[in-house]
């Protein structure tokens, strides 16, 4: 049995998502002298030993002693990654994967039969306030499938679903902040267009939107309920609204988020 505060952890990949989740785990409880690691550049290395008290170790070293090897690379790079793991893998271990678009499938091919979970942060997991998604396969135990709830919760939120819908979770969390900066790109440009400064617009712009998500998140009312509370008919508000209804809105988000959803599947 696994838990957070005893478990031999190992990172392969430290990058920025990298160092975000291994900062989740030890505020989640982690013993950093349990924590080993894998990067490319010696400069990168010394700076985590020095910032968190972690182990340097091979990758080779990681896949024989850890009982959780948590895999942050980037897609492309997986395949010579795994062959180094797949001959000395602790049996019992559990692999947890970070890759956009890489199956389950991919895991198991290159391992054989070993617990693989596949996880789908976004990138507010930076500041630990992250929206996670995970995906485990049969043969990940309760208390391994508790140890990568648990450590996300210090990431932010999770939510488990079945791998096929994956791709789906992918397009509306991960890929969503993005969207999300693209609409206040666009709300500033309209505030500068009327005459406001690009400074007072930014202020005004992120104000509202961290204002609005709060409500939506603290209210306990649905989105639809808390738009129609602010929209007064024949009010200035519907009048700003029927220009999205017009535009079908509704219809272009749903195009956007399919197609993102179809390139995390075209990745895998």
């Amino acid at each position: 049995m696994i838990e957070i505060g005893s478990a031999k952890v190992g990172f392969i990949g430290v990058g920025n998502m990298g160092e975000a989740l291994l900062v989740a785990l030890i505020k989640a409880g982690a013993d950093t002298s349990k924590i080993s690691f894998a990067v490319r550049r010696p400069e990168r290395r010394a700076e985590l030993v020095a910032r968190y008290g972690i182990t340097p170790a091979t990758i080779e070293e990681l896949a024989a002693t850890s009982e959780v090897l948590m895999i942050i690379v980037k897609p492309q790079d997986v395949a010579p990654i795994l062959s180094q793991v797949a001959p000395l893998l602790n049996p019992d271990a559990l692999v947890i994967s970070f890759l956009a678009g890489k199956k389950i499938a991919t895991f198991e091919e290159a391992l054989g039969q070993v617990a693989v979970a596949r996880v789908m942060p976004n990138t507010p997991t930076l500041l630990g306030v992250g929206m996670s998604i995970l995906s485990c396969n049969a043969l990940v135990r309760d208390d391994q499938r508790e140890f990568v709830t648990g450590f996300l919760r210090a990431a932010g939120k999770s939510v488990e679903v079945a791998e096929e819908l994956q791709d789906a979770a992918t397009a509306t969390s991960g890929s969503g902040p993005a969207y999300f900066f693209a609409f206040v790109e666009a709300m500033v440009s309209g505030a500068v267009a009327m005459g406001i400064s690009e400074e007072m617009a930014t202020t005004l712009v992120v104000q509202t939107i961290v204002g609005a998500a709060k409500m939506l998140d603290e209210s306990g009312k649905s989105a639809t309920v808390l738009r129609e509370n602010v929209t007064s008919p024949k009010g200035v508000t519907y009048e700003g609204l029927k220009i999205f209804n017009e535009g079908d809105l509704p219809g272009l988000v749903a195009k956007a988020m399919k197609a993102a959803a179809d390139r995390s599947r075209d990745m895998a």
